[in-house]
């Protein structure tokens, strides 16, 4: 799954109208408002360091460098890469992996992780990302009673999956998107899955949803820092 670009967040809509004259939206105001919710992108972009867990694995981020460092204790494996350069290097056992293709392969790895990782836990922010095109859908009943905007995800040559398709339902209420649907293909009519996004916290100066619902998936044990040890990109 999916896609995250860092550092820049131009906006690229291609309006897709399916609904009446009434329900047509302005989508960067519906972004707009939804970040504001969440803290403002300002505040997003001054937050320095994040760390999660997804599945098995545990990722540590330096969103002002692209510096990573993925923890897979499957394979008893530690890989230090900057997802901009993927330059770095990979432990296995306690052990720095001398072997260049080897490395090479667990640097593309790792940095494929933190793409489909991380995007479950910031996607919100990434709406505006370049090769991402939003359009309008519908608006749609949440469980909770609410109604939601939904917006729709397609990519243009972005990402490692750029042919998967994205619905995210924002509460007009709230403001918060609380649920997303995947589609495998842009062109596939039914979503493979549609999961809770939900159980907001404050971070930082900013909303992060995780820990969500159960059966939800999604990131746990979030940590923000503005302070925090640089050698874990460093050093085993």
């Amino acid at each position: 799954m999916n896609r995250l670009i860092p550092l820049a967040f131009t906006l690229i809509i291609s309006l897709c109208f399916v609904q009446p004259t009434s329900a047509q939206k302005d989508i960067n105001k519906l972004v707009q408002n939804m970040q504001d919710a969440m803290g403002g992108m300002k505040n997003y972009n001054n937050t320095k360091y994040i760390q999660w867990d997804f599945g098995k694995r545990k990722l540590y981020w330096n969103k002002w460098t692209g510096d990573v460092r993925v923890e897979n204790p499957e394979a008893n494996q530690v890989i230090l890469v900057n997802i901009n350069t993927l330059k770095g290097k990979a432990y296995e056992n306690g052990n720095l992996i001398t072997d260049e293709q080897k490395t090479t392969k667990l640097l593309q790895q790792a940095q494929k992780w933190w793409i489909n990782d991380s995007y479950w836990l910031v996607m919100p922010w990434k709406l505006q990302d370049p090769g991402v095109h939003l359009s309008y859908v519908k608006t749609a009943n949440l469980p909770d009673g609410h109604t939601a905007d939904v917006l729709q995800l397609t990519f243009n040559a972005v990402g490692v999956t750029p042919e998967n398709k994205y619905w995210v339902y924002i509460d007009q209420k709230e403001h918060l998107i609380k649920q997303w649907s995947y589609f495998k293909k842009y062109d596939d009519a039914e979503p493979k899955f549609t999961l809770a996004w939900d159980n907001y916290q404050k971070m930082g100066n900013i909303l992060l949803s995780f820990n969500r619902s159960q059966g939800a998936g999604g990131p746990k044990n979030v940590v923000v820092k503005s302070d925090f040890d640089e050698s874990l990109f460093t050093k085993l």
